[in-house]
């Protein structure tokens, strides 16, 4: 792996729609990018034996989790001719319909954005270790891994 510093991906909270949009807009000034990919997770209001989740409280093992990040970061460099990639991910309490995953990839043309945006999700998914308690009207918790 490289020397490269490793990136906190981890937001405290939900990630605000305002931040999103700060985010694209200070990529107008990088004229050499034709294309940007973003996928927004959010925490979805779903029914479980009858009772409406609430929200989910994200916790991770953050060290490895980081350390795991920076080595699917830099295969996804080497895979994709990406200009830039952001991720952010909330850890704590996020309510239903706040957004939980933040994933910005850019690149010269559209394709490679949107594959390494794709691929960045599932690895995400895949093989980092974040885990969502849902949380639900009652105040009853649930495990899911790798929401």
């Amino acid at each position: 792996m490289s020397e490269k510093k490793v990136k906190n991906i981890f937001v405290n909270g939900a990630i605000e729609p305002g931040f999103i949009a700060n985010s694209i807009a200070n990529h107008s000034a990088k004229t050499n990018i034709g294309g940007h990919s973003i996928f927004l997770g959010q925490v979805r209001k779903d029914e479980i034996d009858g009772k409406f989740v609430t929200s989910i409280d994200y916790t991770a093992f953050e060290e490895l989790a980081l350390e795991k990040m920076q080595a699917i970061r830099e295969d996804i460099f080497n895979k994709y001719s990406l200009t830039c990639m952001h991720i952010h991910h909330s850890l704590g309490i996020i309510k239903t319909g706040e957004i939980c995953l933040f994933v910005f990839t850019s690149s010269a043309h559209r394709k490679p954005a949107i594959d390494a945006c794709e691929e960045v999700v599932e690895r995400i998914k895949a093989e980092l270790p974040i885990w969502g308690k849902e949380i639900f009207e009652d105040e009853s918790h649930q495990w899911k891994e790798n929401i």
